[in-house]
């Protein structure tokens, strides 16, 4: 089969596209998906680059891929085993199940949660594309328990734009408690996560505020925010101090010391990336004094993806697409994607190779 070998952790010379992969082999439990769409995401990039890594302090957009790379670039720190194929997010066609697994799925059009709970190691749970081969391929395997059916118009390259995202935005609003009529701010709303957060914030009644450069603020705003400020605005006064119940961020960087200052007392703070840097100034004065709440967001919460699916039959929510491209043409699509000039999600067709 046709796929994207990472071979290393560095630049686009890490990504190798092969012609000659095995075709998957699904076990007891698991099932073999035909990818129809595979999406891209910031994950994809940071692990290629080694980002995750503690020895790593800068944005990620600033991280050095020729000098340094550290030879444990992964979130788990338990190193990967290469070469890897990578994709956390997968729509396809069940084609065939492991031995002792039911059939219910065959031939029906799936998507996978890419935070796999049924493989859950303790605290750890592993993650489709990191920690076993993912949807950068014309086959991918997946364990039947993290594999959903959907009924829906949503195309594949739509569907595809769900797991990851969708699935780290749900969880973050899951786990702070967003409530109708509670405003939430979120940083980096033009992002992947970030128009995933709009939209389901907006589902639950909230009142959005989106931070996102200004030739992107007419698009967040056309998916449901109520108000859209720029990211260098946050040091200034156009926030009253005091006034947000609940904070997203997918950003970190120098802006974070200004995201504690608008919170509410007992407000809540909930994080799952940090792509303008990881390293922050923090004053815990603002931690207890305000009594805050805080939520980091990795491993997903059980009732996250039934969800997504609950919303997905129910025509609740449309995921933005940016570009497709064939998954022979992936640094390209990286490319575009580390550009951050689009709203929408890139995605990778294995089927036009």
């Amino acid at each position: 089969m046709h796929a994207v070998h990472l071979i290393g952790h560095g630049g686009y010379e890490k990504l190798h596209y092969v012609k000659d992969a095995k075709v998957p082999v699904p076990a007891s439990g698991e099932v073999l998906i035909h990818v129809l769409a595979a999406g891209v995401n910031n994950t994809d990039i940071n692990t290629r680059l080694g980002w995750y890594s503690s020895d790593v302090t800068a944005a990620t957009d600033q991280t050095n891929t020729t000098n340094d790379v550290p030879a444990v670039g992964d979130w788990s720190g338990a190193g990967l085993d290469f070469p890897l194929i990578q994709g956390a997010d997968v729509c396809g066609t069940v084609v065939a199940v492991g031995p002792e697994t039911s059939p219910h799925l065959m031939n029906k059009r799936v998507i996978v949660q890419s935070c796999l709970l049924s493989q859950a190691q303790g605290a750890f749970t592993p993650f489709l594309g990191s920690e076993r081969n993912g949807a950068f391929a014309q086959y991918v395997t997946a364990p039947l328990a993290d594999t959903y059916a959907v009924e829906s118009n949503l195309s594949d390259a739509q569907l595809a734009a769900i797991p990851c995202a969708y699935g780290t935005a749900e969880n973050l609003l899951v786990r702070a408690a967003l409530r109708a009529g509670e405003t939430v701010l979120i940083a980096g709303a033009s992002g992947n996560v970030g128009i995933a957060l709009v939209q389901l914030a907006k589902r639950r009644g909230a009142q959005i505020i989106a931070v996102a450069s200004a030739s992107k603020h007419e698009a967040i705003i056309a998916i449901g925010a109520n108000r859209c400020i720029e990211a260098g605005a946050l040091a200034g006064n156009v926030i009253v101090p005091n006034s947000i119940d609940v904070v997203i961020d997918v950003v970190g960087g120098p802006q974070w010391p200004k995201l504690l200052e608008l919170l509410k007392p007992r407000g809540r703070y909930a994080c799952s990336g940090a792509i303008a840097g990881p390293i922050v100034s923090f004053d815990l004065r603002k931690l207890y004094l305000k009594d805050l709440s805080f939520f980091g967001c990795t491993s997903q919460e059980p009732q996250v993806f039934p969800n997504l699916v609950s919303y997905i039959d129910n025509g609740e929510i449309t995921p933005l697409i940016s570009a497709t491209y064939p998954l022979s043409d992936i640094v390209a699509a990286q490319q575009t994607f580390v550009s951050k000039r689009q709203v929408g999600k890139i995605v990778l067709v294995p089927g036009r190779d």
